[in-house]
């Protein structure tokens, strides 16, 4: 079983509408009318983990208010972040890249809502070579692109500049300017020390930028994260926006 949270039970009223989702929101009417009633509404709480390391996906997940972050995981338990995954796209690409499994962990950063579908459905759509087969590969060229500048920016930039590459893409993928998160998670989406994060954090509040309390993350100032930010945030962002639709939820 791949982290399957529990569906929703509350009133219809109360689920997210699954066209939040951007990807969800791009699909082409027909196809939406297919996957529509597929889609099952589920809660994502912080730390839930939806797969680890070798399992087989049964299901994708597309967050419609979550965060879900993409960890690489050593024989030693540590991890980093090599990748985030919000309401612009979906986690589980290898229900469609014929993987099946992943040597990656996903794991909710920030609780929110989704919609889960049935890998089978993915597969079956894709095997249409239709507009959505295209959708899903743009998207998996903008998640590569994010992880080959998370490393890149891991290697040669500061603590305080990965940072801020992580508040601002973080923050793209949410509604509002504030974040749940302790430091310790911070520490280990970021592959460094808890002490590091401490001192960046202050760094960045006594600059005005952030507010930071009882692990919530307020962004003060958000042009001022992006002129402190290295160049790692504006190429991710950049091919984000060349790549997929810019849609409004209806």
């Amino acid at each position: 079983m791949d982290g399957t949270p529990v569906p929703r039970t509350e009133p219809s009223w109360l689920h997210p509408d699954p066209r939040a989702n951007h990807l969800l929101a791009s699909l082409p009417e027909a196809e939406w009318l297919r996957w529509q009633q597929q889609l099952e509404p589920v809660e994502l709480p912080l730390g839930h983990v939806l797969y680890e390391p070798g399992m087989t996906l049964s299901h994708a997940y597309f967050p419609t208010t979550a965060i879900v972050s993409l960890l690489y995981v050593m024989e030693d338990g540590s991890s980093a972040e090599i990748a985030v995954v919000g309401n612009e796209g979906l986690v589980g690409i290898s229900l469609f890249m014929g993987g099946e499994s992943t040597q990656s962990r996903a794991v909710v950063q920030s609780a929110g809502a989704g919609f889960r579908l049935r890998g089978s459905t993915i597969v079956s759509e894709l095997h249409r070579a239709g507009p959505v087969m295209h959708l899903l590969l743009r998207f998996t060229q903008a998640l590569i692109s994010q992880m080959s500048q998370t490393a890149v920016c891991n290697r040669h930039h500061s603590l305080d500049q990965q940072l801020c590459r992580w508040l601002l893409l973080s923050l793209d993928r949410f509604s509002g300017n504030e974040l749940v998160m302790t430091q310790e998670l911070i520490a280990n989406m970021l592959g460094v020390r808890r002490e590091g994060v401490t001192e960046s954090a202050l760094k960045l509040q006594r600059a005005g930028l952030i507010s930071y309390a009882r692990g919530r993350i307020k962004v003060l100032d958000r042009p001022g994260l992006e002129q402190r930010t290295c160049e790692c945030y504006a190429v991710v962002k950049h091919e984000y926006d060349r790549l997929l639709p810019h849609v409004t939820a209806t």
